[in-house]
């Protein structure tokens, strides 16, 4: 009997395209999304309900917190207590936990695990060709290829709220995207393999198609933001971050963001640390191909300083490096961040990475339309003994975020349109996108229930901001206002 079945998944998700040890045919696939309505009807996704065992979402972050840097948990606290916009950027181990009692497909595919909409943003492509694509893969692992759709669907109507939108209007962000999402996905469900992985979302070939549609307010405003991200690059940086100490180039303080390991840990604990960010350096370079480790070699270390980044990563321990090449005038900034088990962990199989760093850049390199070159990953032993796994890439490389705390209605539209069109093309890669896109079908069924779905959810979020506001209040934890 021809029957298709899923195994356990793998990263790539490859065993689902096979009926018997042969690959499934296209109709086969077909069949076996239409099947998953069965599984979780399409409309089954507008339900959200918390649980009577829902944790406690203070404990959920505290919990988070108590691997993190003690002194930098106040600020993540700080950052997150501004608005329950911010609070959900910080909080994707709480919904981690919700998505996991909420309807599957059984469908897997390469999650990003925190798709919010601040983490799709323009980046720089290794032929340097600005795009559009998704930035953040802390978080991922192989999973129900819906979960990033709903993380993505919410977060679209708590901006809204925070932008003043009615109900109606963040109803239309939501069901503009995930009908893209849809409609893209069935594009490449009609692909072939190849076609799917050369897809890409270039900054240039928009301009062209639809600046001139655009107002001119409107035209004026990515055009600040793609120039923007053109001008953030290593000289930036090198412009922006650094001093000169001593007669000698050095990364410039600015306490408790930014602080040079010098100021950080004086005497004979700093050179420690700065000789094992050395190695790390050095030894992370078997993470590259090899045209990239020639490259890395011709660049030498010149300081390291601790920075805060984001807001749900704030508390892991990140460095950046000042790295000189050919003078004083070519730098290279790489961030060497922490990797943690995930947060999707304790609700999916088990990562095939036993480096954290390398789940994140496996994953990274799978959903991404191109990578940053001096992305890779090592293994460390800090100065408490303790091992830990990072991940390297460039810290500015024309990364550019669109202002979504400043889109009027009309603008979060086709931002919404351009994450989903985005996350379709990042998990057809790893998925079976036919699959993925018989269950969608041609109707707008699935699209209605995530925007009920993301109206429940962002006053499940609401509730829980209010809850860390009041634990603030209460004593419960510190928070630190520092931007």
């Amino acid at each position: 009997m021809n029957t298709l079945t899923e195994p356990a998944p793998s990263a790539n998700g490859r065993r689902a395209l096979h009926v018997g040890g042969r690959f499934a045919t296209p109709d086969a696939r077909a069949a076996r999304g239409r099947a998953a309505r069965a599984t979780a009807s399409r409309s089954s996704h507008a339900e959200f309900s918390p649980s009577s065992r829902r944790p406690d979402p203070i404990d959920v972050i505290e919990r988070q917190s108590s691997t993190r840097l003690p002194e930098l948990v106040p600020i993540r606290y700080g950052r997150m207590m501004e608005s329950p916009f911010r609070f959900y950027r910080g909080a994707a181990a709480i919904m981690a936990g919700d998505l996991s009692r909420t309807p599957r497909t059984g469908i897997t595919v390469q999650l990003c695990g925190d798709a919010h909409l601040v983490n799709f943003r323009l980046l720089a492509s290794p032929e340097r060709r600005l795009m559009f694509d998704i930035n953040d893969f802390d978080e991922t692992l192989p999973g129900p290829w819906e979960w990033d759709v709903k993380r993505l669907a919410a977060s679209l109507v708590i901006a809204g709220r925070h932008n003043g939108f009615s109900r109606a209007e963040s109803r239309s962000v939501v069901t503009t995207m995930v009908r893209f999402y849809r409609e893209w996905m069935h594009r490449f469900a009609a692909m072939g393999n190849l076609a799917v992985w050369y897809t890409r979302v270039d900054v240039e070939r928009l301009e062209a198609e639809y600046l001139d549609r655009l107002t001119k307010a409107r035209r004026k405003r990515v055009e600040r933001t793609v120039g923007a991200a053109r001008r953030r690059d290593s000289l930036r940086a090198f412009e922006k971050l650094t001093t000169i100490r001593d007669g000698e180039r050095r990364i410039a303080a600015d306490p408790p963001l930014l602080v040079p390991i010098a100021d950080l840990f004086p005497g004979v604990e700093g050179d420690a640390i700065a000789e094992q960010l050395a190695e790390v350096i050095g030894q992370y370079r078997v993470s590259l191909s090899p045209d990239r480790r020639v490259l890395l070699s011709q660049y030498h270390l010149v300081d390291v300083a601790r920075k805060v980044v984001g807001v749900g990563s704030v508390g892991t321990r990140c460095w950046i490096v000042l790295m000189l090449g050919r003078d004083d005038q070519d730098p290279l900034f790489l961030q060497v961040k922490e990797a943690d088990v995930s947060v999707l962990a304790d609700y999916l199989p088990a990562s095939e990475y036993a480096n954290q760093g390398e789940r994140v850049v496996s994953g990274q390199r799978l959903m991404q339309a191109a990578s940053d070159i001096f992305l890779g990953w090592h293994r460390a032993t800090g100065p408490d003994g303790r091992q830990r796994d990072f991940y390297v890439r460039q810290l500015y490389d024309w990364k550019g975020i669109a202002p979504v705390d400043e889109m009027p209605p009309a603008n979060m539209r086709s931002f919404a349109a351009l994450c989903g069109a985005t996350l379709a093309r990042a998990h057809a890669r790893s998925g079976d996108r036919i699959a993925i896109a018989s269950y969608l079908g041609n109707s707008d069924v699935f699209d209605r229930a995530l925007a009920e779905f993301a109206e429940a959810y962002a006053n499940q979020n609401e509730r829980d901001h209010a809850a860390l506001v009041e634990a603030v209040k209460s004593g419960r934890v510190t928070a630190e206002s520092i931007d």
